[in-house]
């Protein structure tokens, strides 16, 4: 129970508190109404006074000792504090129940069913099932060895309905917090996996253009001087906008625009030598779709300027539809790289389908089909 907690508070932010880690102690309160019944009996009882009012003492400290358990438990971070808690608790609890028994008799078994509660929500399950067998083993006991079975039997049947109802209650409440924290493990690999993704996408087109802007300059530098300074002050401030860009990704708040992604597929495959045929009217895209469009035409015009080798690329917008054609070398057949891989992911994250073909006239045809 405690180590799921601990996984799930390790993944979760800290303001996320459960309310049953704070308020939970009230639910084992509401049942210390049933000591009433042992103070009555000592109450208006012929022992001594002083002997009866040390009695109802000693059922009011076994009362604030089960009740301290239960909020000091809910406030720790560890399994194993929580054991040595319980542990040092029950002890205590016993040894009251057990110095109240010259008191009240057989009926200083009143105090098991708390016993046997607090051990449920404390210790080990096979300690607490094993705590609960004992308690009910001395419902039936003690009764039979004063010959008050017959009028004691309750016992034996309130302490078996504790164990048996909170039993059902440590059980569920061990394997939900399971559930929270394989949840808050999925989440953080997902987010994991999304950073990876979109800091692939976002660096393999930036270094991408960089690199190409960067032989261009080289290759003007002493012919063209000025076009090369250019290209030179454009390398710098693409830099600059990779770095924003990976920062808002890392913080989640990077998103992708369809139509600067348009621009930026035109300047990248221009500088890279490859004629753009772009589409200039965006508004046949899906709404639902322009951010995974976005994303998706980023990195195959990133592998086409990288990997393709072509002259042309020509790309298709529709409504739930995506192309980009090139006439280089091809890709089919090819060992798939981390980007294509990423388009692969995010399109089935979107219930679509992407197919990877060989062009009419060679090269390769990406197409994503979305819902």
């Amino acid at each position: 129970m405690r180590q799921a907690r601990a996984m799930a508070q390790a993944a979760t932010p800290s303001s996320t508190v459960d309310p049953w880690e704070r308020f939970g102690w009230l639910m084992g309160a509401i049942w210390l109404v049933f000591l009433a019944f042992p103070i009555i009996a000592l109450a208006t009882g012929e022992a001594p006074t002083v002997w009866r009012v040390l009695g109802i003492v000693g059922i009011l400290t076994f009362a604030a000792v089960y009740l301290r358990c239960f909020i000091v438990i809910s406030g720790v971070d560890t399994w194993d504090q929580v054991v040595r808690t319980g542990l040092r608790h029950l002890a205590v609890m016993a040894l009251i129940a057990l110095a109240l028994t010259p008191l009240l008799g057989v009926g200083s078994l009143s105090h098991l069913p708390y016993i046997v509660a607090l051990a449920m929500f404390s210790l080990p399950l096979t300690w607490a099932f094993a705590t609960a067998v004992g308690a009910v083993l001395l419902c039936i006991i003690v009764p039979l060895a004063v010959g008050s079975l017959t009028e004691d039997w309750y016992f034996i049947l309130i302490v078996s309905l504790v164990a048996l109802s909170t039993g059902l209650v440590r059980i569920v409440e061990q394997r939900g917090h399971v559930h929270r924290a394989a949840q808050a493990e999925l989440a953080l690999a997902a987010e994991r996996d999304r950073v990876a993704r979109d800091v692939h996408d976002v660096l393999g087109h930036s270094l991408t253009v960089v690199t190409v802007k960067a032989e261009l300059a080289e290759r003007l530098i002493e012919t063209d001087p000025v076009r090369a300074r250019e290209e030179l002050a454009q390398i710098q401030a693409l830099s600059r906008v990779a770095l924003a860009e990976i920062r808002a990704t890392v913080s989640g708040l990077r998103v992708a625009s369809l139509a600067d992604e348009v621009a930026a597929a035109d300047a990248a495959l221009t500088d890279a030598g490859i004629e753009a045929d772009l589409p200039e009217d965006l508004s046949d895209v899906d709404p639902r779709h322009r951010v995974l469009t976005a994303w998706v035409l980023r990195e195959a015009v990133t592998n086409v300027v990288r990997h393709s080798g072509a002259t042309r690329c020509t790309v298709e917008l529709g409504p739930g539809r995506l192309v980009v054609a090139d006439d280089g070398r091809g890709a089919v057949g090819r060992r798939e790289g981390n980007g294509l891989r990423g388009i692969r992911e995010r399109v089935a994250a979107a219930g679509g389908t992407i197919t990877l073909t060989p062009g009419p006239t060679g090269g390769t045809v990406l197409e994503v089909s979305l819902d």
